[in-house]
């Protein structure tokens, strides 16, 4: 991996929790409750698809990767008659620069005008072909203040890293089942990962077809050819996602690392261990 997939995966983690405050922290949460979306996975399906307009299901089954149908059809359409895709679209902003106004308080407005003009910079230059999420979120109006075009434009890079990370997996043959019971055999916490709805059986025989595959031991341990391979899951991730930071050279990728740093520690502070979405640690 090149300097630029490095600094991919390690950008990530500093600007993945500044979209993710959009689903833990109470202000969000309180905004989609203000439309109709009581709930978590309501918040959560509704907020993450409506970029997307009012979508039925499948696509979002596709898009998403990893919820089993199911609980994706009980979402989907069904959310659309509380709340219209604009309606959420402006309950997750509001509630994430409410979110992010009460973390970053201590900063000065110069830090996170800073951070968002050069993470907008990175953004820009994110290739929008074949990334359905991350097309969607670029293509939204830039917001008005730096709160807001910070949570933007990191949740447009988060989802176009995101689509990138499926056509990786995709591409090694892993199904989203397959994919929640490897990374958990490697060592994730279940609690991350077990509510995306299925069943136990299903979780049991995705890890019977990666131990035929030779992933995983007859004990459902990882093994080295299967670490291996997933290594290169994650490498094609990185790679897929290293031209904005290609394009905005070290220096400055640096620089919004440092700025990114106290906005995504604050993050963390309100972003459950156990959370359902496999929030990163910070890397460096």
């Amino acid at each position: 991996m090149d300097d630029a997939g490095r600094t991919a995966r390690v950008l990530w983690t500093h600007f993945e929790p500044l979209h993710a405050v959009t689903y833990f922290h109470p202000r969000a949460r309180a905004a989609f409750e203000a439309v109709g979306l009581r709930g978590f996975w309501r918040g959560y399906f509704a907020g993450r698809a409506a970029p997307l307009g009012p979508a039925e299901a499948a696509p979002v089954i596709a898009a998403f990767f990893n919820f089993a149908p199911h609980m994706v059809t009980r979402a989907l359409p069904a959310v659309w008659r509380l709340a219209t895709p604009q309606e959420a679209l402006r309950a997750r902003l509001t509630g994430a620069v409410q979110a992010l106004a009460e973390l970053t308080y201590e900063l000065p407005e110069s830090h996170l005008v800073e951070a968002a003009e050069l993470l907008e910079a990175a953004a820009a230059e994110a290739e929008p072909a074949g990334r359905v999420l991350g097309a969607a979120n670029a293509a939204l109006p830039r917001g008005e203040y730096p709160l807001a075009r910070l949570w933007q434009a990191a949740t447009t890079l988060r989802e176009q890293r995101g689509d990138g990370h499926v056509a990786a997996l995709v591409a090694a043959d892993l199904d989203p089942v397959e994919t929640l019971a490897w990374r958990v055999a490697d060592g994730m916490s279940p609690l991350n990962l077990l509510g995306r709805g299925w069943a136990e059986q299903q979780w049991a025989a995705a890890r019977a077809r990666l131990a035929g595959r030779g992933w995983l031991t007859p004990d459902g341990e990882p093994t080295e050819d299967g670490l291996a391979r997933f290594r290169a899951v994650e490498d094609a991730t990185d790679a897929a996602a290293a031209r904005p930071w290609r394009v905005l050279g070290p220096r400055r990728s640096e620089r919004l690392r440092e700025l990114l740093e106290p906005i995504a520690r604050a993050g963390h502070t309100v972003i459950p261990a156990g959370n359902p979405i496999g929030l990163p640690a910070l890397r460096n």
